[in-house]
């Protein structure tokens, strides 16, 4: 019987099932490249590395620390630290990262370099291997000449790849391998310079990297120095894309949900126009049971067949996946088809469309056979218990789904919560503009119109469903546009005459006066003129930093047990900074107690509150402070920002260096400062913030990316649903249509009434979307960036008409039938 009636609404029930198969193909997809991802990341993990483990200081080794790490006999070492470089050949300069290697790394994996052997061979020529896009961006070849500090080297060859780097990082400073041997010739190692030594190790695979891991961690942290296995670091990787693939999950999630919602809206009518024929059914001696089986086979084989196809279809395009995260993958993803995210994907079609048919088909069960003489609005409803209960079970699943898949309970919570919530919204406002219609009818409009907006709330409509449906795909692509706006427009506000773009760092004592001057030639301002001095904490609450470190109890985090932190001294506030705590100190005096000022975040994790004791171990010497103040820093703001600052009068004669910043109107301005700079004080390094806003913009444009393709699955499902909501409610529009035309009215008023209840509905479908997308990037502006809030206009002018558009082209396509026949000839035909 199931299979009989089946054929009968084949056309209906495809529809039902295109409605889950595109939220189907987007979970298998997600799903088959996270799986993919995790397993490529195992396999190559050693690649990735290059070695099995690494330890790395971010100073000289102490010899507590060089002991270690002679005893395991390194296979190879390096230093690097990032610095400003020059192409003598063509005068220009660059902020790189210098690598100075030494011994035969990596030990697995490779370097790729043109011409492939100067990969082997560049240590004993001496030459360098600079990055290939750099060496394009400055027209250099192998056998120019590169300018790093003092030394200038022959280019040996472009370097395109070297385990352990990412797309992302060498944006931003591009790597230059040299020699370890040339570096102390660089003459850039001064003091304040941010420099990082490695150690690479290949062990056999007998070694338990597990348990030395364990047993060489305590030592080396209390030497400032730091072990990772190539194990634990692709577990840090993993859990990094993890957070990537959690994201995508949920937004196909949401797909689905829409496609889902779409299924019990359309199976609301079907079931509905069947409870007749179930009626006689019963008269004839149905049970309750076979009744309600009939329409579950139905709805189940649609959800079987509907994640079959939605999981080929996700097999198909998870290769799509690779492309659109290319530039935040480390390596080259390699594509396998595993059977169990298809599984997952057959399964979640049935339960999905069984679990959100439910409701409808339940009214199968308590049809009575009386129904079939009065068929009415409120004939056959199922107890508000069992209703109340299908509510609970599927708000239960989604539950457990998106624990599944985001593996934190409180998260999963705040997901269905908000999207319930989502949901919620969406549904209120279609039902409030019912009833606004209602109580504010224009009765002075034209017959059409008044008739399209009747329409709108007539039996079988499908006003609810189609506003959640249109109105969710438009909120998801316009919060992306106007959040997307946001950050550029932040990045355009850094940008202003007022903010510093140029950032010189490493400027010694002795060349502050003539960098200034350097500065002020080529009529440019020096707009911050920023000591710093280097120093470690020694003690906190008169407990000392190596005693803490070997507390496994402590709630101190233990990066500031082991960091070195670069301070500053002044006597105000900057404007990224505001007092959350205690009081100010500008100035302190001789013999004074010294009252500092930390970070919010640093007073966190450090557990320190106002008129705590901490004490600095400032190159050696002993410093004794007193928390005076607690700010909160917008560390967003690209300028620079200090966890710890001082008073004037504290620091003025220890070890320190400074960092000035100016601004430069133009990129040709900006070329020739750094390349001036550089000639005449090769140890500075420059930063250009234009060129860390690009990187910014290009990574949105990534990202943009990544959220429009997930955005279009839930579009296209909501024009799916859209098709499949307008289709089910055809034939009982063709009715009313055909009742218009025998009591006279022409094919042009019947076209105009139907044209216009569905530009009603695109209308008011894509302006929700839009209003609750205003809304929430409204709260991400206030809230979150700080930012003046600018909309774009690209939803408003391409979303709304567009969405309209297809909506009127869907809704006319439905009385063909009527405007080419008679009423007669219709009627006979749908019945």
């Amino acid at each position: 019987m199931a299979w009989r009636d089946a054929k009968a609404s084949k056309v209906r029930l495809l529809l039902f099932m295109a409605s889950i198969i595109l939220g189907i193909a987007a979970v298998v997809s997600i799903q088959l490249f996270s799986t993919n991802l995790k397993d490529n990341i195992q396999r190559q993990s050693k690649n990735l590395m290059g070695a099995d483990f690494i330890i790395d200081s971010k100073q000289i080794p102490t010899e507590g620390a060089q002991a270690i790490i002679d005893s395991l006999e390194p296979d190879a070492h390096e230093v690097n630290f990032v610095s400003m470089v020059a192409f003598p050949k063509n005068g220009g300069t660059k902020l790189v990262k210098v690598r100075g290697m030494e011994g035969n790394f990596p030990f697995y994996g490779t370097i790729e370099t043109q011409p492939t052997a100067v990969a082997k061979t560049y240590q004993e020529s001496g030459g360098a291997l600079v990055d290939a896009t750099l060496m394009l961006q400055f027209n250099a070849k192998p056998g120019d000449s590169i300018k790093v500090g003092e030394l200038t080297l022959p280019i040996a060859g472009a370097l395109q790849s070297i385990p352990g780097s990412s797309a992302i990082s060498t944006s931003v400073a591009p790597p230059v391998i040299i020699p370890y041997r040339f570096i102390e010739a660089t003459d850039l190692l001064q003091f304040g310079s941010r420099k990082e030594y490695q150690y690479f190790y290949k062990v056999q695979d007998t070694v338990n990297l597990t348990h030395l891991e364990d047993k060489l961690e305590p030592a080396l942290d209390l030497e400032n120095a730091d072990l990772d296995t190539h194990t634990s670091t692709t577990e840090r990787l993993g859990r990094r894309y993890d957070n990537v693939g959690k994201f995508l999950n949920l937004a196909a999630f949401i797909a689905l949900l829409l496609g889902c919602i779409g299924i019990a809206s359309s199976v609301h009518i079907y079931i509905k126009e069947k409870l007749k024929a179930i009626a006689i059914l019963k008269c004839m001696g149905a049970s309750r049971l076979q009744s309600f089986l009939i329409f579950l086979i139905q709805i189940a084989g649609i959800g079987i067949i509907g994640g079959l196809i939605g999981s080929l279809i996700g097999i198909g395009i998870q290769g799509l996946f690779p492309y659109l995260l290319k530039e935040f993958l480390p390596f080259t993803l390699e594509i396998t088809i595993m059977a169990q995210p298809i599984i997952i994907g057959v399964l979640l079609g049935v339960f999905m469309s069984v679990l959100f048919a439910l409701l409808p088909l339940l009214r199968t069960w308590y049809v009575s056979p009386l129904d079939v003489l009065r068929v009415d609005e409120k004939s056959s409803q199922e107890p508000r218990k069992v209703r109340y209960l299908v509510f609970g079970t599927i708000l239960v699943f989604l539950f457990l789904f998106s624990l599944w898949l985001i593996k934190d309970a409180l998260y999963a919570l705040a997901f269905v919560g908000g999207t319930v919530i989502t949901f919620a919204i969406l549904a209120g406002v279609a039902s409030l503009f019912i009833k606004m219609v209602k109580r504010f009818f224009p009765k002075h409009w034209s017959f059409t119109a008044r008739q399209s907006l009747l329409n709108l709330f007539r039996p079988n409509n499908q006003t609810v469903v189609l506003v959640v449906a249109i109105g969710l795909g438009t909120f998801l692509i316009s919060t992306l546009y106007f959040t997307k706006d946001i950050l550029l427009t932040k990045t355009e506000i850094e940008q202003t005459a007022k903010n510093a773009n140029i950032i010189i760092l490493d400027i010694q004592p002795e060349q502050r006066d003539s960098v200034a001057e350097s500065i002020t030639a080529k009529e440019l301002p020096v707009l911050n003129k920023i000591p710093l001095v280097t120093m470690r904490m020694h003690s906190l609450n008169g407990t000392l930093v190596n005693k803490l470190r070997q507390d496994t109890t402590r709630q101190i985090r233990g990066w500031i047990l082991n960091h070195e932190f670069r301070t500053t001294y002044r006597d105000a506030l900057t404007p990224s900074e505001e007092l959350l705590e205690g009081t100010w100190t500008p100035q302190v005096k001789e013999d004074e107690p010294v009252y500092i000022s930390i970070s919010d975040n640093l007073a966190e994790d450090a557990k320190l509150s106002v008129g705590d004791p901490v004490v600095f171990n400032v190159q050696g010497v002993l410093m004794e402070t007193i928390v005076g103040s607690v700010r909160q820093v917008d560390w967003a703001q690209m300028q620079l920002n200090f966890s710890v600052v001082f008073p004037e009068g504290v620091l003025e004669q220890a070890p320190q260096f400074n960092v000035f910043t100016t601004h430069v109107a133009d990129e040709q301005g900006s070329a020739t400062l750094q390349r001036d700079l550089v000639a005449t004080f090769p140890n500075v390094t420059i930063i250009d913030l234009r060129q860390v806003y690009s990187l910014v913009e290009d990574i949105l444009e990534q990202v943009s990316w990544v959220i429009n393709f997930m955005a279009f699955f839930s579009i296209l499902t909501g024009i799916i649903v859209l098709i499949g909501s307008v289709r089910t409610s055809k034939y009982q529009r063709i009715k009313e249509s055909v009742l218009l035309r025998t009591l006279g009215a022409k094919n042009k008023q019947i076209l105009k009434i139907s044209a216009l209840e569905y530009v009603f509905l695109g209308l008011l479908g894509s302006l929700v979307g839009i209003i609750l997308a205003l809304i929430s990037s409204l709260c991400l502006a206030l809230f979150v960036f700080n930012e003046p809030f600018v909309p774009s206009f690209i939803p408003f002018v391409v979303f709304v008409p567009g969405i309209t558009l297809l909506v009127l082209a869907i809704g006319l396509s439905n009385i063909q039938t009527v405007l080419r026949s008679s009423p007669l000839e219709v009627l006979r035909k749908e019945g």
